[in-house]
């Protein structure tokens, strides 16, 4: 038995010459590993080694962000008592659900009236509003801007794939300017309308709201829901006074701060990021506006809204995880201190 915790099998393989198998032959010995339980780290010590990844490096008195496996090998070493290999460590931490090494940057929900701010939202893109259902005559509009997109020309120009070798974008560039994007996305329809701006501001997005609510159906429609986040282009209840002023069918809502997640163009804009804008090379601004407009085109040519799932069931189930983890965090915090 390994002391990497796998089975060895030995494999007798038969190889043909010349595809005659039934003449001349060679016989091949391969060996494979098998996963499998390892006798020498029972489940207790696999809980151990998982116990001190997890646990919070503020606590063990280091002055380490996160632990090396080379740190967690010795630690574990100390804890068991026994020889362990940092590919023991590694295979029994790789294996669980719980990987302690991997983090991700994310903004804690602290808006306190978060759930008053979203629910409505959810409820337009459920179908109804105010309890009751959106007529035909209704549109929902989710509307932001991406800022800051750079042409950035390559001082190399790229080169194209060949066999065994990836396509070759330069890493040094000039910076051809940056333009902003502004796009409105119909949530029921799933069509996008956009521009492309020197700046952002109130004025960028008067002429975005403009853009849309000057054609049909957004003309003519009973009501025109607005989603935008709290940016400072259409922020608080002077942005919803403007609007409303300017257009009498339009109505204004704001998602809760730190949760621009819960506006669908930010899907179409992940969209953008990934098809249109990775990698960034461009000639100049003209060219980054011509792709970012050619591909609202295609995108719709075949319209389709999203499949939104995330609900006011799932907005409760959320609230609570993070005041589970507000509360958690806080019992931490203070044994800590």
């Amino acid at each position: 038995m390994s002391r990497l915790g796998s089975r060895w099998t030995s494999i007798l393989i038969l190889s043909g010459i010349g595809g005659d198998v039934g003449g001349q032959a060679n016989l091949l010995w391969k060996t494979r590993r098998v996963a499998g339980p390892n006798p020498a780290f029972p489940p207790l010590d696999e809980a151990i080694v998982k116990a001190i990844a997890c646990e919070l490096v503020c606590c063990t008195e280091r002055p380490l962000s996160r632990q090396s496996l080379a740190d967690l090998t010795t630690q574990a070493r100390g804890e068991l008592g026994k020889s362990i290999s940092r590919s023991t460590v590694w295979r029994i931490l790789h294996t669980d659900a719980i990987k302690p090494w991997q983090y991700e940057y994310w903004i804690y929900p602290r808006d306190p009236r978060f759930a008053m701010k979203a629910g409505p939202i959810l409820d337009l893109y459920a179908g109804t509003w105010q309890g009751r259902p959106l007529g035909r005559r209704d549109c929902i509009i989710s509307a932001d801007e991406k800022t800051s997109i750079q042409a950035r020309v390559r001082c190399h120009p790229t080169l194209g794939p060949a066999p065994g070798r990836r396509r070759r974008v330069e890493f040094e560039y000039d910076r051809g300017g940056a333009l902003q994007y502004l796009a409105a996305w119909d949530v029921r329809r799933g069509i996008v309308m956009g521009r492309c701006e020197p700046s952002t501001g109130i004025e960028p997005f008067g002429r975005l709201v403009a853009q849309v609510m000057s054609r049909k159906p957004y003309r003519s429609a009973k009501r025109v829901f607005w989603v935008v986040d709290n940016g400072s282009s259409h922020r608080g209840q002077t942005a919803v006074r403007r609007l409303a002023k300017a257009y009498s069918n339009l109505i204004l809502l704001h998602t809760p701060v730190h949760a621009s997640w819960l506006n669908q163009v930010e899907i179409y804009f992940s969209m953008v990021q990934r098809k249109v804008l990775t990698p960034n090379d461009f000639a100049d601004l003209v060219d980054v506006e011509r792709r970012l407009l050619l591909y609202e085109e295609l995108s719709n040519q075949t319209p389709r809204p999203f499949d939104w799932t995330f609900d006011r069931k799932k907005l409760a189930e959320f609230l609570q995880r993070v005041e589970a983890r507000r509360t958690a965090a806080n019992q931490i915090l203070g044994k800590a201190g």
